[in-house]
Protein backbone atom coordinates (compact mmCIF):
# COMPACT_ATOMS: atom_id res chain seq x y z
CA UNK A 1 0.00 0.00 0.00
CA UNK A 2 1.46 3.35 -0.90
CA UNK A 3 1.25 6.08 1.82
CA UNK A 4 0.09 9.36 0.99
CA UNK A 5 2.28 12.20 2.34
CA UNK A 6 1.61 12.42 6.29
CA UNK A 7 -0.13 9.36 6.23
CA UNK A 8 0.81 6.57 9.16
CA UNK A 9 0.24 2.96 9.37
CA UNK A 10 -1.96 2.37 12.67
CA UNK A 11 -2.49 -1.78 11.75
CA UNK A 12 -1.36 -4.06 8.81
CA UNK A 13 -2.01 -7.43 9.03
CA UNK A 14 -4.02 -10.60 7.74
CA UNK A 15 -6.10 -13.30 8.09
CA UNK A 16 -4.75 -15.24 11.19
CA UNK A 17 -3.74 -18.72 10.48
CA UNK A 18 -6.67 -19.94 13.20
CA UNK A 19 -9.38 -18.23 10.53
CA UNK A 20 -9.25 -21.37 7.61
CA UNK A 21 -8.66 -24.04 10.98
CA UNK A 22 -11.69 -25.69 9.50
CA UNK A 23 -10.38 -25.18 5.98
CA UNK A 24 -7.28 -27.78 7.34
CA UNK A 25 -9.62 -29.95 9.20
CA UNK A 26 -11.32 -30.93 6.22
CA UNK A 27 -8.84 -30.91 3.52
CA UNK A 28 -7.37 -33.62 6.73
CA UNK A 29 -10.22 -35.54 5.83
CA UNK A 30 -10.36 -35.09 2.44
CA UNK A 31 -6.55 -36.48 2.90
CA UNK A 32 -8.04 -39.47 5.14
CA UNK A 33 -10.56 -40.21 2.39
CA UNK A 34 -7.77 -40.21 -0.63
CA UNK A 35 -5.61 -42.46 1.78
CA UNK A 36 -9.00 -44.93 2.08
CA UNK A 37 -9.62 -44.94 -1.50
CA UNK A 38 -6.06 -45.99 -2.42
CA UNK A 39 -5.98 -49.00 0.18
CA UNK A 40 -9.62 -50.23 0.06
CA UNK A 41 -8.23 -50.60 -3.57
CA UNK A 42 -6.20 -53.20 -2.88
CA UNK A 43 -2.95 -50.79 -3.10
CA UNK A 44 -1.55 -48.61 -0.36
CA UNK A 45 1.02 -47.10 -2.49
CA UNK A 46 -1.94 -45.33 -4.16
CA UNK A 47 -3.48 -44.95 -0.83
CA UNK A 48 -0.66 -42.72 0.53
CA UNK A 49 0.36 -40.72 -3.03
CA UNK A 50 -3.26 -39.64 -3.22
CA UNK A 51 -3.29 -38.51 0.20
CA UNK A 52 -0.04 -37.06 -0.07
CA UNK A 53 -1.32 -35.58 -3.03
CA UNK A 54 -4.19 -33.92 -1.81
CA UNK A 55 -2.20 -32.92 1.60
CA UNK A 56 0.07 -31.03 -0.42
CA UNK A 57 -3.14 -29.33 -2.28
CA UNK A 58 -5.01 -28.69 1.04
CA UNK A 59 -1.21 -26.91 2.21
CA UNK A 60 -1.00 -24.56 -0.78
CA UNK A 61 -4.25 -23.83 -0.85
CA UNK A 62 -4.81 -22.84 2.60
CA UNK A 63 -1.63 -20.83 2.48
CA UNK A 64 -2.59 -18.87 -0.76
CA UNK A 65 -6.17 -18.13 1.04
CA UNK A 66 -4.58 -16.46 3.70
CA UNK A 67 -1.68 -14.85 1.96
CA UNK A 68 -3.68 -13.42 -0.73
CA UNK A 69 -6.09 -11.08 1.74
CA UNK A 70 -4.13 -8.06 3.43
CA UNK A 71 -5.59 -5.47 5.97
CA UNK A 72 -4.53 -2.25 6.64
CA UNK A 73 -5.92 1.01 8.74
CA UNK A 74 -3.76 4.55 8.44
CA UNK A 75 -4.60 7.51 10.30
CA UNK A 76 -6.44 8.48 6.62
CA UNK A 77 -8.29 5.00 5.52
CA UNK A 78 -8.61 1.39 5.79
CA UNK A 79 -7.61 -0.98 2.94
CA UNK A 80 -8.42 -4.24 2.01
CA UNK A 81 -6.50 -6.14 -0.64
CA UNK A 82 -7.41 -9.62 -2.13
CA UNK A 83 -5.89 -11.52 -4.93
CA UNK A 84 -2.92 -12.98 -6.46
CA UNK A 85 -3.38 -13.10 -9.97
CA UNK A 86 -6.61 -11.18 -9.73
CA UNK A 87 -6.38 -8.69 -7.45
CA UNK A 88 -9.08 -6.48 -5.73
CA UNK A 89 -8.74 -3.54 -3.46
CA UNK A 90 -10.90 -1.61 -1.26
CA UNK A 91 -10.35 1.32 0.20
CA UNK A 92 -12.46 3.98 2.22
CA UNK A 93 -11.84 7.49 3.98
CA UNK A 94 -11.18 7.26 7.84
CA UNK A 95 -13.59 10.17 8.73
CA UNK A 96 -16.51 7.96 6.50
CA UNK A 97 -16.21 5.26 9.51
CA UNK A 98 -19.57 5.20 11.29
CA UNK A 99 -20.02 2.20 12.78
CA UNK A 100 -16.82 0.05 14.61
CA UNK A 101 -18.68 -3.92 15.03
CA UNK A 102 -16.99 -6.89 16.45
CA UNK A 103 -18.25 -10.21 15.72
CA UNK A 104 -16.78 -13.74 17.58
CA UNK A 105 -18.85 -17.20 17.44
CA UNK A 106 -17.94 -19.58 20.63
CA UNK A 107 -14.79 -21.29 18.59
CA UNK A 108 -13.84 -18.17 17.24
CA UNK A 109 -13.61 -16.31 20.63
CA UNK A 110 -11.58 -19.35 22.02
CA UNK A 111 -9.46 -19.32 19.22
CA UNK A 112 -8.77 -15.49 19.76
CA UNK A 113 -9.64 -14.62 16.12
CA UNK A 114 -13.60 -12.57 14.87
CA UNK A 115 -14.97 -10.35 12.53
CA UNK A 116 -14.87 -6.42 12.38
CA UNK A 117 -17.52 -5.11 10.11
CA UNK A 118 -16.84 -1.12 9.28
CA UNK A 119 -20.05 0.71 8.70
CA UNK A 120 -19.76 3.41 6.34
CA UNK A 121 -21.43 6.70 5.02
CA UNK A 122 -20.85 5.19 1.54
CA UNK A 123 -21.26 1.49 2.36
CA UNK A 124 -23.39 -0.04 -1.13
CA UNK A 125 -24.35 -3.39 0.77
CA UNK A 126 -21.63 -5.79 0.89
CA UNK A 127 -19.87 -3.77 3.78
CA UNK A 128 -16.43 -3.46 4.96
CA UNK A 129 -15.05 -5.78 6.84
CA UNK A 130 -11.48 -7.46 8.18
CA UNK A 131 -11.83 -11.35 8.73
CA UNK A 132 -10.71 -13.87 10.81
CA UNK A 133 -8.16 -11.11 12.02
CA UNK A 134 -6.42 -11.70 15.68
CA UNK A 135 -7.43 -9.81 18.37
CA UNK A 136 -10.27 -7.90 17.08
CA UNK A 137 -11.02 -6.09 19.99
CA UNK A 138 -7.73 -4.41 19.22
CA UNK A 139 -8.43 -3.35 15.92
CA UNK A 140 -11.59 -2.00 16.86
CA UNK A 141 -10.39 0.41 19.28
CA UNK A 142 -7.57 1.43 17.19
CA UNK A 143 -10.40 2.56 14.50
CA UNK A 144 -12.06 4.39 17.47
CA UNK A 145 -8.74 6.18 18.40
CA UNK A 146 -7.85 7.18 14.90
CA UNK A 147 -11.30 8.34 13.84
CA UNK A 148 -11.45 10.26 17.53
CA UNK A 149 -8.79 12.10 16.56
CA UNK A 150 -9.96 12.82 12.93
CA UNK A 151 -12.71 14.28 14.69
CA UNK A 152 -10.73 16.18 16.87
CA UNK A 153 -9.99 20.15 16.27
CA UNK A 154 -7.21 20.53 14.53
CA UNK A 155 -5.15 22.94 16.76
CA UNK A 156 -5.05 26.98 15.80
CA UNK A 157 -1.73 28.30 14.22
CA UNK A 158 -2.88 31.16 15.12
CA UNK A 159 -1.53 33.45 17.95
CA UNK A 160 -4.38 33.57 21.07
CA UNK A 161 -6.07 37.08 20.83
CA UNK A 162 -5.96 39.45 23.42
CA UNK A 163 -8.62 39.16 26.08
CA UNK A 164 -11.11 42.05 25.70
CA UNK A 165 -10.50 44.40 28.40
CA UNK A 166 -12.56 44.41 31.95
CA UNK A 167 -15.09 46.34 33.24
CA UNK A 168 -14.33 49.40 34.94
CA UNK A 169 -16.11 50.51 37.80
Amino acid sequence: MDLNPGEVVIFEGRPSWRSILGFYILGLLAVAAAFAIGYLAKDAGIGAAAGGAVLVIVLIWGYLKRFSTRYAITNRRLHIRRGILSRSVEETRIDRVQDVKVTQGFLERILGIGTVDFDTSAESGAGFRFSGIANPDHVSRQVDRVVHEADAPAPSLDPPLDPPPAPRG
